[in-house]
């Protein structure tokens, strides 16, 4: 399958990726109390609550580890409905990010007893559970976790994951034209996983923000869908806060 950009734009080119760093990085994301219906807004309770304390109690514990960086606990947003068709349909309301030294000391991390604890909290709670060891294929900035912002998770799924990879840099250009992105990790998994790559990066904007940056362009019908559709590939993003 080759690459095929309709609507092309020369302002929309891939920007300058720079050299993605070493790490290694464990993707641990739970449907725990999604949206319900047709609104896009996940539910909260009890339960999620006590779970994302839970797990920012773990995550101090496994940062402690050696090999181990941060380790960040999300809380979803806003979930737009998934497509349809999607295989295995995003709807992750709680995610945890695990970055590591690299991805050859990612199966240490992964049988830590934190991490384990971790892994048994989520699974007692949620519907559904999808953990993925990645490593960073693009690289267009570092994803500032240390103080609040808005985050996105965007599950991409495709016909032909390297056709995907080329779709993902042009999208990347509008991202940076219209919306002003100058971070993002490019998350490709190591060994099988049911998205060809999870696209992680954030803006220092509120969500109505972000909302009117982004739907309120033509071009991202005209452009970013429009190009998803040509090139069968599937986006699922999600907007999360820190927990």
């Amino acid at each position: 399958m080759e690459l095929r950009i309709v609507n092309p734009r020369p302002e929309y080119a891939p920007p300058p990726f720079t050299e993605p760093p070493a790490t290694g990085y464990l993707h641990l994301a739970a449907a725990v109390e999604p949206t319900l219906g047709p609104t896009p807004f996940p539910r909260g309770g009890p339960r999620k609550a006590g779970l994302l304390g839970r797990l920012k109690v773990l995550a101090a514990e496994l940062e402690r580890q050696g090999p181990v960086r941060t380790v960040t606990v999300y809380r979803a947003v806003l979930m737009p409905p998934a497509p349809p068709a999607a295989a295995h349909p995003a709807r992750f309301d709680v995610v945890v990010l695990v970055e590591a030294e690299s991805p050859d000391v990612l199966d240490a991390v992964r049988s830590s007893e934190p991490y384990q604890r971790m892994a048994a909290e989520v699974s007692a709670v949620a519907s559904d559970v999808h953990e993925m060891a990645a490593r960073c294929l693009r690289f267009l900035g570092d994803v500032d976790k240390s103080r609040q912002g808005l985050f996105l998770f965007n599950y991409f799924t495709a016909e032909d994951a390297e056709v995907a990879t080329r779709l993902w840099e042009h999208l990347a250009g509008w991202y940076v034209t219209e919306t002003g992105l100058d971070n993002s990790t490019l998350l490709a998994p190591i060994g099988t996983a049911d998205y060809v790559f999870v696209n992680h990066a954030r803006w220092d904007m509120s969500l109505p923000g972000f909302a009117l940056k982004q739907f309120s362009k033509s071009s991202f019908r005209g452009y970013v869908l429009a190009n998803l559709r040509a090139n069968r590939t599937t986006a699922m993003p999600i907007l999360y806060r820190k927990a």
